[in-house]
């Protein structure tokens, strides 16, 4: 317990839980771009945390990421809070859970020959969303803080929605992702998908990066970005659509046999 209150009494250590918060396993390096001081000193108070319990770390790779653990807090909780503010007690409770509930990443990454803001405007023109995200247009004004919706006039309701976290044309777009099309991927709650453009010459990398996803979720939610970002690759570098069952699913020309 002495471990615990030294480590939280640094606001250095705090500032690195709350970026923890924010975004868990994070590397050192993501970390030390956050706080104004060496690498070295990053270390420092990283090995405390670790000490003390309140950051865990796991090897991805070469990489080494770092977690944030919230059971040695949870234990200062069930030592003193509950006893004297019981209506917090479940407030911090649920926190508890959410920390510890385990998320998936799904990271994906092409290269498009095209203009960053060629490649944006595919991302946010709604004719050109439909040509290769299943016949799926996306409306929205792509400020922060909006909504989106994506939709069809086959679907007999919005197929997705969600907010526009981040909007930063031509570059990266954020949104919280919420699936529709299913009573099984209602279910799942809400996710994040973030759009990365870096001009690469002649060039984009496009990174499409589908987080806070549940540990085990439905493969419904991203399962299909292949299968997009391909079609997306293809309408920039070509001209034309993919002609997958898939890729034209709400497509208004395609028609279900019977």
């Amino acid at each position: 317990m002495d471990d615990v209150f030294k480590a939280l009494a640094d606001p250095t250590r705090r500032s690195l839980l709350d970026e923890l918060f924010k975004e868990d396993g994070q590397t050192l390096s993501a970390l030390e771009q956050r706080l104004p001081m060496t690498r070295f000193g990053v270390m420092k108070h990283l090995r405390v945390l670790e000490e003390a319990g309140l950051v865990v770390t796991r090897r991805q790779g070469r990489e080494k990421l770092h977690f944030l653990n919230p059971v040695p807090i949870r234990l200062v909780h069930d030592r003193w809070v509950s006893k004297y503010a019981e209506p917090w007690a479940a407030a911090l409770t649920d926190l508890k859970r959410r920390l510890e509930d385990k998320t998936m990443v799904k990271v994906f990454e092409i290269y498009i020959k095209t203009t960053p803001e060629r490649l944006w405007e595919a991302i946010t023109n709604p004719e050109m969303r439909s040509k290769y995200n299943f016949g799926v247009s996306v409306v929205s004004d792509w400020t922060p803080g909006s909504r989106y919706e994506a939709g069809s006039p086959k679907a007999p309701g919005l197929l997705m929605e969600g907010e526009n976290l981040e909007v930063d044309p031509p570059r990266r777009l954020v949104q919280s992702f919420n699936a529709l099309w299913s009573e099984d991927v209602k279910s799942e709650g809400t996710s994040r998908v973030t759009w990365e453009i870096e001009p690469i010459r002649d060039s984009c990398r496009l990174t499409v990066t589908h987080d806070q996803l549940r540990e085990g979720a439905n493969e419904q939610l991203y399962g299909g970005w292949p299968m997009i970002l391909s079609g997306l690759k293809t309408l920039l570098e070509t001209g034309e659509t993919l002609t997958t069952p898939g890729s034209l699913m709400y497509a208004p020309e395609l028609t279900t046999a019977v």
